[in-house]
């Protein structure tokens, strides 16, 4: 026999998780990815250390940030199908 149990805790951590990632997170990546296109524009920020950021450092992190936010999307994603299930199976109060 398989367990299915949902608390209430459960239920407010899948709540405070879904306002995480659509209500802070994804927005902060999206502001750091226009922080970082300023600082690779070499008419804002140049020198070796610009040019070390534009070419390497910053396309890696927006890369890693890209990443991020995809996950986060597709956890949104399986976060709001375990609502779902939760309110299905009469689990919503």
């Amino acid at each position: 026999m398989t367990r299915v149990l949902s608390t209430p805790e459960a239920k407010t951590a899948i709540q405070q998780l879904r306002t995480l990632i659509t209500g802070g997170f994804t927005d902060q990546i999206t502001q750091m990815d226009a922080q970082g296109k300023t600082l690779s524009d070499p008419n804002v920020w140049d020198g070796p250390l610009a040019e070390k950021f534009r070419s390497s450092t910053w396309p890696e992190t927006r890369s890693a940030l890209d990443k991020a936010k995809q996950e986060l999307e597709e956890l949104r994603t399986q976060l709001d199908q375990i609502s779902q299930n939760i309110m299905s199976a009469g689990g919503g109060s």
